[in-house]
C-alpha cells in the first residue's frame, strides 16, 4: 500500500469547489412552524435576529422565515393575526446540505432572493447557516 501525503490547503484555494458547509455559522434562533407571524416578529427583535430557522412538530428544520418577508406579509392587506409560520410555504427557503457546493447554494439564493441557507443533516436537522453573495 503505498501512502500519500496531503497538503492542507487554504479554504480559498478553489473557490469553485467549495461547500456551504466551510462557511457555516451558526443558525440564529429555532422556533416552531405554529407560532404566529406576530410572535416570530417579536422573537426576532429580542434576539436582534435576522431571520429564524422553522422547525415542524416532529423537531426537523423546515426553512427559514426572514424578518423582512415577515414584515412584508404584517404590512399587507391580506395579512390576519391567524396566520402561522407553517401558512408561509412561499417564504421558506431550499435546505442545503453540508457537500452542497456553495456555487449551487448562491445560485439557489438568487433565485429565491435569499441571503441565507439553513445547513442541515441527513435528518433535517439544522448544522447551522451560511450567508451568501447575491
Amino acid at each position: 500500500m503505498t501512502l500519500v501525503q496531503m497538503q492542507p490547503r487554504s479554504a480559498n484555494a478553489n473557490p469553485v469547489h467549495r461547500t456551504v458547509d466551510e462557511g457555516r455559522e451558526t443558525a440564529g434562533p429555532e422556533v416552531c412552524d405554529d407560532m404566529t407571524v406576530e410572535v416570530a416578529l417579536a422573537v426576532m427583535a429580542s434576539a436582534r435576529a435576522r431571520h429564524l430557522v422553522v422547525r415542524d412538530q416532529d423537531g426537523l428544520c423546515t426553512g427559514l422565515v426572514s424578518q423582512a418577508g415577515l414584515a412584508t406579509l404584517r404590512d399587507s392587506e391580506a395579512y390576519t393575526d391567524q396566520i402561522r409560520l407553517r401558512d408561509l410555504r412561499g417564504d421558506r427557503g431550499p435546505l442545503a446540505p453540508p457537500t452542497t457546493a456553495r456555487a449551487e447554494a448562491e445560485h439557489a439564493s438568487r433565485h429565491r432572493r435569499l441571503d441565507t441557507l439553513p445547513v442541515v443533516d441527513k435528518q433535517d436537522g439544522t448544522l447551522g447557516a451560511v450567508t451568501l453573495a447575491r
